[in-house]
């Protein structure tokens, strides 16, 4: 039996807000979505060209607040080409939330304070 990642899933409060911080720190665009007939829910499947692997976005009409991500002691991480220049549109949009300098890498944190964290190649 062969497994194969292909999703996680991140539920959001605010979609609009959610997609534009994928964009713009990631470089994600929207692949896929679903909407539920209702209005109730819509699920947009966020990826890119450089792997299948996507990112869930869930917004649930029923859940306008944020979610509680408890101590958050759990994240996706991207492997980017360019650190340095990665490093600096991050800290333009203000969103690194940790640094670790002895390892080489970052986090930055979404709208709804979910971590990413972000590795160069090496």
């Amino acid at each position: 039996m062969r497994f194969q990642m292909i999703h996680e899933n991140y539920n959001v409060s605010d979609l609009t807000a959610s997609m534009t911080f994928y964009e713009q720190a990631l470089g994600l665009h929207e692949v896929s979505r679903k909407e539920a007939a209702d209005g109730s829910f819509i699920i947009v499947y966020m990826g890119n060209d450089q792997s299948d692997f996507q990112l869930e976005l869930t917004w649930l009409r029923d859940h306008p607040q944020k979610y509680d991500l408890g101590e958050c002691e759990f994240h996706l991480a991207f492997r980017v080409d360019d650190f340095e220049a990665a490093h600096a549109r991050h800290r333009e949009m203000g969103c690194i939330c940790f640094e670790n300098p002895a390892m080489g890498i970052y986090f930055i944190a979404d709208p709804d304070g979910y971590w990413l964290e972000v590795i160069p190649t090496r």
